[in-house]
C-alpha cells in the first residue's frame, strides 16, 4: 500500500466551465496523473463541491459561496454538473470526498479517509488553484502532510494568480512539479 494518495480536487463540470470546460490542459493532465496513479496503485481521492437543495449550507455573508447560489441547480449535489468529470475514468472502487466549503478537508472525513489508508503524502490536483488547491495545501500543511502540487493539473480562472501560487506562495510548504515529472517518480 502506498503512503501518498492522489487528491483530484473539483474537476466536474459546474467548475470547469470557468476554466476550459472539456478542453481544459487542467483536465487533461489531471486524467494523466489518475492514470499514472492507478497504474502505480496509488489510492485516487475524488472531490467535489456540492450542496443540497437551496444551499442551506451557504451563508449569505460568505464571499466566497454566497454567490454559488445564484446559480439555480448548478451546484446541487444530485444535478450532472456537480459529479465526477467523466473523462477521469471513475469506478465503483473510487473514493469521493463531497465537501461544502472550498478547502477539501473543512467539513468532510478526508481527514479519517487518509489516516485510514495510512496516507503521509499529498499529491494535489485542482480546480481552481485560489481556492481549493491554495486552501487544502494550508490546512495539509498544518496537518503535517508532505505536499505535491502537480502544477498543470491545477488551473484558475486569473493566470497571474495561479503563476504566483505555483512559483512563490506553494514552494514553501509543497513540491511543485509537472504531471509528468510526479509520473516518473512513482
Amino acid at each position: 500500500m502506498s503512503d501518498q494518495a492522489l487528491l483530484v480536487m473539483d474537476f466536474q463540470p459546474a467548475v470547469l466551465q470557468a476554466v476550459g470546460g472539456d478542453e481544459s490542459p487542467a483536465l487533461a493532465a489531471a486524467v494523466s496523473a489518475v492514470e499514472a496513479a492507478r497504474r502505480a496503485q496509488v489510492p485516487v481521492i475524488f472531490v467535489r463541491v456540492a450542496f443540497r437543495s437551496g444551499y442551506p449550507e451557504v451563508n449569505p455573508s460568505n464571499k466566497g459561496l454566497s454567490p454559488l447560489s445564484g446559480y439555480g441547480d448548478l451546484f446541487v449535489e444530485t444535478e450532472p454538473t456537480t459529479q465526477v468529470h467523466s473523462a477521469l475514468g471513475g469506478d465503483a472502487g473510487d473514493i469521493i470526498v463531497t465537501k461544502r466549503r472550498i478547502s477539501a478537508f473543512a467539513g468532510t472525513d478526508l481527514g479519517s479517509i487518509l489516516t485510514g489508508l495510512g496516507v503521509s503524502r499529498l499529491v494535489l490536483a485542482g480546480v481552481v488553484t485560489s481556492g481549493v488547491v491554495l486552501s487544502t495545501v494550508r490546512h495539509a500543511g498544518d496537518a503535517d502532510f508532505e505536499i505535491t502540487v502537480l502544477s498543470d493539473a491545477c488551473a484558475d480562472t486569473d493566470d497571474e494568480v495561479h503563476q504566483v501560487l505555483m512559483e512563490k506562495v506553494f514552494p514553501g510548504q509543497a513540491d511543485v512539479v509537472s504531471t509528468k515529472e510526479w509520473a516518473a517518480s512513482l
